[in-house]
């Protein structure tokens, strides 16, 4: 982990992980998607992170742990709505790594009319991922 300032143009997704899970999605992001960890900020409880700064293919992924005391007591509703899409050179090769970590499969792989390799998994916090990449032969 680097103390060194980070500039983050652009959209930044912000997960929030339900089940005070965070250690654990960081863990799959860098098995999964080769993801390194810039920062991570822990609570004042010592147990749930506050704040994580991930690169993901060279993008920032900022991620937390779900914290009641900060939505009325309510729990966090399961991911909806929002695909992370990744655009790699070997559409395969990362595929494989993914469901290697526990990914499962939303959309399977393949060669689509659109003209691109591309799937879809659902990491194991119900996080949905895109991966597409050059069509294969």
């Amino acid at each position: 982990m680097s103390d060194a300032p980070f500039v983050m143009p652009g959209v930044t997704p912000h997960l929030t992980i339900a089940d005070g899970r965070a250690g654990e999605a960081i863990a799959f992001y860098a098995t999964a998607f080769g993801a390194t960890e810039q920062s991570r900020h822990m609570a004042d409880d010592g147990v749930r992170i506050m704040h994580a700064h991930l690169i993901v293919n060279d993008g920032g992924l900022m991620l937390n742990d779900h914290f009641h005391e900060m939505s009325h007591g309510e729990a966090v509703p399961p991911p909806a709505g929002v695909t992370l899409h990744l655009e790699v050179d070997d559409a395969d090769t990362w595929w494989t790594r993914a469901l290697d970590a526990g990914a499962t499969i939303r959309f399977p792989l393949d060669n689509q009319f659109w003209g691109a390799r591309y799937g879809q998994v659902i990491d194991p916090f119900g996080h949905i991922w895109s991966i597409g990449g050059p069509v294969k032969d």
